[in-house]
């Protein structure tokens, strides 16, 4: 999306975006917090902890940061691309931690269409009409949604006490 003026039409989902390299991910954490947070890598690097913003340049510039820097620079931008990448590449699937809250109209809408969405590509996968990236981004989103609602239903069942 570089030199692109981003618009409401053009918004990009962040949620379904998969990161194919540590780099990338990075870059996308950037991108994140610079178009729905309107932060700088001067204020990310602040945000961070971090008195010299010019490290942050190098290291998403050569895609090394260190480890224990990466939960920073996440919360930072407000996603969670590297340790997405982190994830998928060791063939892990990441979900977030259910609330243990009710179902509502709206989750049972998103979970219907993203298994829509992801039996589409699927077929047009087969039929030589969809790349296999798109195709495995859907699948995994929808993969990641049910895993959500299947932790959900367990927590409700039997929920945590709060101290």
């Amino acid at each position: 999306m570089k030199g692109k003026t981003v618009t409401a039409k053009t918004r990009r989902n962040w949620r379904r975006i998969q990161p194919t390299s540590l780099r990338q991910a990075m870059e996308l954490c950037k991108e994140h917090a610079r178009e729905r947070l309107n932060l700088s890598i001067e204020r990310i690097a602040e945000l961070m902890g971090q008195a010299d913003h010019w490290s942050l340049y190098k290291w998403i510039e050569n895609g090394r940061m260190p480890t224990v820097l990466v939960p920073a620079y996440e919360n930072a931008c407000g996603i969670d691309f590297v340790t997405r990448w982190f994830a998928a590449s060791k063939g892990k699937l990441l979900i977030d931690i259910p609330t243990g809250r009710a179902l509502t109209d709206v989750d049972v809408v998103a979970l219907h269409n993203g298994f829509g969405a992801a039996m589409q590509l699927l077929t047009d996968f087969h039929s030589g009409k969809a790349d296999a990236g798109t195709t495995l981004d859907a699948l995994a989103s929808h993969i990641e949604q049910v895993a959500f609602h299947h932790a959900n239903v367990s927590k409700h069942a039997t929920p945590e006490f709060e101290f």
